[in-house]
């Protein structure tokens, strides 16, 4: 063997751990909750809701931390436009529970207690799954189901884009969330604008 592939093949030299690398914030971080379960409404106008909190430090992500409510049609909504617009393969979501909704049952049916808890835990697998995988995470419909506190279902698909507002003239659009209100002809201008200066 030459000494050249010896040196290949022999570990880094790491530095050992100390307690504030092992206990401290992690570097990147995604948590996202699915938790209190109401129910709203009566007769067939009744459903159940879910506050989903979601904290991060990941820059892809406009808000570090929010909490919105959705249903499971608005679930159903974010595996629909996954599936039809990503390239991700997008897990199940817990089932419909079809027999839960026949009329004459001697109990509460998808009200009840146990299924409402059953269904939360499948949701918030569900999301977090979806939301840990790096290219969900630049659809536009993960974040507008996580951050916004209603879901514009006439969106217009397709991926968020990542913009360094360091790199926006000083007399341009300063925030993210301005940067899209502007109007088309001011975001041609200050595009070209970016381009003249970098």
């Amino acid at each position: 063997m030459s000494e050249a592939t010896v040196a290949d093949t022999r570990r880094l030299n790491s530095k050992p751990q100390d307690l504030t690398d092992a206990y401290g914030p992690p570097s990147n971080f995604l948590e996202i909750d699915v938790y209190d379960p109401q129910t709203i409404g009566v007769g067939r106008n009744r459903f159940t809701t879910y506050e989903v909190r979601m904290r991060t430090n990941l820059p892809i992500f406009k808000l570090k931390e929010s909490c919105v409510r959705r249903r499971y049609s608005d679930f159903e909504w974010l595996k629909n436009e996954l599936e039809r617009d990503s390239k991700i393969v997008v897990p199940p979501l817990p089932g419909k529970a079809l027999k839960r909704q026949l009329p004459f049952r001697g109990d509460e049916g998808i009200f009840e207690e146990s299924f409402i808890e059953e269904r939360r835990s499948g949701l918030e697998q569900f999301i977090n799954r979806i939301a840990g995988h790096p290219l969900a995470q630049n659809e536009r419909c993960l974040h507008m189901f996580l951050q916004d506190e209603s879901i514009d279902r006439n969106y217009i698909p397709g991926k968020v884009p990542v913009l360094d507002s360091s790199t926006l003239p000083s007399y341009s659009c300063t925030s993210v969330r301005a940067f899209y209100t502007c109007s088309p002809y001011y975001l041609l201008y200050i595009y070209i604008s970016i381009l003249r200066y970098s």
